[in-house]
């Protein structure tokens, strides 16, 4: 699937935003303070070119580059899905707002601890990923929604998790 494909069907799912990671860096108020789900999208679906020394921070002193054959391993060819995530939930603070706002501080280097989905920032065009995101309401658990949105990815792509998505 495409992204223009795939967005409309986002859409239509209630998700939006679909920013560039530059412009919500710039303007990080873009997101509500509730929680929910989102992910960050690639409009093409050429391959990448990775940087052996990306722009994520050393949250802890630790190093949160990896080598490019890892990335290459990890890469999953035909999706235009890099990360999906969440915040907030029972017990969880974070609103989306806050958690993308860590999330894009860490991408530029900051020490935030936001290490999660952090092989985008090893891409050389990461500035220009979609950021979309949908805010839950109710009972509905960020953490289970995340889950079965992995969880779908898999069954579609062979059992691989998106490109940043390091554990299920």
């Amino acid at each position: 699937m495409n992204y223009l494909e795939l967005k409309k069907e986002l859409e239509n799912d209630k998700f939006q935003g679909f920013v560039t990671i530059k412009e919500l860096t710039a303007n990080p108020l873009l997101v509500q303070k509730s929680k929910g789900v989102y992910i960050i999208l690639r409009k093409t679906l050429d391959s990448p070119e990775f940087m052996e020394v990306g722009t994520g921070g050393f949250f802890k002193d630790e190093n949160p580059n990896v080598s490019i054959s890892e990335l290459q391993n990890n890469w999953v060819d035909d999706s235009p899905i890099m990360y999906i995530g969440k915040a907030g939930g029972t017990g969880v603070k974070a609103t989306l707002q806050a958690r993308l706002k860590q999330y894009m501080e860490f991408g530029q280097g900051k020490k935030i601890g936001h290490k999660g989905g952090r092989y985008i920032w090893q891409l050389k065009d990461s500035q220009e990923l979609i950021v979309c995101w949908k805010s839950l309401g109710g009972d509905k658990e960020p953490r289970s929604v995340e889950h079965e949105m992995i969880e779908k990815f898999k069954q579609e792509h062979n059992g691989m998790r998106p490109f940043a998505n390091l554990r299920d």
